[in-house]
């Protein structure tokens, strides 16, 4: 029992808080109200929160020597010995195999869309994550799968544009919108990320080699660059004429709520006290975790209240 629970705690299910992208595909189709669409972006976000864990467990392996050097991961179940590695080699196919099966049911777009999630990881795990800035980028792109995948959920069919293309049965809207958006918000977050990474550690490139090919003064442009761009995708897209037709002028209010949790992301950052792990800033900082429940009920209401 303890070793299955060690296998539990290498999937790191604190970090699936991620995959909750994954619901703004349902908030923004207008179909949050509707039980069985909801249940379906839930199902899609249960598949990516199993994939997520192999992933971290399949990096655990990889990086197992320097995480045993490392100040805070030695303690991660399989670096600390807690987790069988027999188990992990037996256990990690079957949850793959598992969640591409569910991802089965849930469509053929969305099980294409969750085997390039897996593909891509693995590649970053053995190449792009030893790559400078490759590594941000290549976490930017996890996201933006993961935005795209609660849109292919919705529907058998896809429809890229910026109006309402999406109207006949069978298809959804995906807009390019929530790509750059999600983009650049991830690539603010990565940055942050190995901002703190290089400030925290004793020998950053001993832990994480990429880190060896950042500077301080370079990664601090990076992070105010891509603060700059998310504010600047999201105000361009409420003020963009479909949006203010789909849901009205008043949606210009909801860009309170981002650039407030950007800044306030700012905040920690080059305060010391947050922004090496996003998923921890959420669930430890009271602001940024407030800013964001009032966005997306904010939105969720403004779209219902249209809809």
């Amino acid at each position: 029992m303890r070793a299955l629970l060690a296998f539990l705690e290498g999937m790191r299910p604190q970090q699936w808080i991620k995959n909750a992208v994954i619901l703004v595909g349902v908030v923004f189709a207008g179909l949050a109200f509707q039980p069985a669409m909801l249940a379906r972006s839930a199902a899609a976000a249960a598949v990516f929160c199993l994939l997520s864990g192999a992933i971290y467990l399949f990096n655990d392996r990889m990086d197992l020597a320097s995480d045993r050097r490392h100040p805070v991961k030695r303690r991660r179940p399989l670096a600390s010995g807690r987790l069988p590695m027999g188990l992990l080699h037996a256990g990690l196919p079957v949850l793959v195999l598992a969640a591409l099966a569910w991802a089965w049911l849930l469509g053929r777009n969305f099980l294409g869309i969750a085997a390039a999630f897996l593909l891509i990881n693995i590649l970053y795990s053995l190449w792009m994550k030893h790559q400078v800035l490759l590594d941000a980028f290549g976490i930017a792109l996890n996201f933006v799968l993961r935005a795209v995948a609660g849109v292919a959920v919705l529907a058998e069919h896809l429809v890229a544009g910026f109006g309402p293309e999406a109207g006949e049965a069978g298809s959804v809207l995906l807009s390019p919108w929530l790509l750059v958006c999600t983009f650049f918000g991830s690539l603010f977050l990565a940055f942050a990320k190995r901002r703190r990474e290089l400030l925290d550690l004793d020998e950053p490139g001993a832990h994480r080699p990429v880190l060896r090919l950042y500077s301080m003064d370079l990664l601090d442009q990076l992070v105010v660059l891509t603060a700059g761009a998310v504010m600047l995708a999201y105000v361009l897209y409420t003020l963009w004429p479909s949006t203010v037709a789909r849901y009205g002028v008043g949606f210009l209010a909801s860009n309170l709520f981002v650039d407030f949790g950007v800044m306030r992301y700012l905040f920690l950052v080059y305060r010391r006290e947050g922004g090496a792990d996003p998923s921890e800033v959420f669930l430890r900082d009271r602001p940024v975790a407030v800013t964001v429940l009032l966005w997306l009920a904010y939105v969720v209401g403004t779209i219902g209240a249209r809809g």
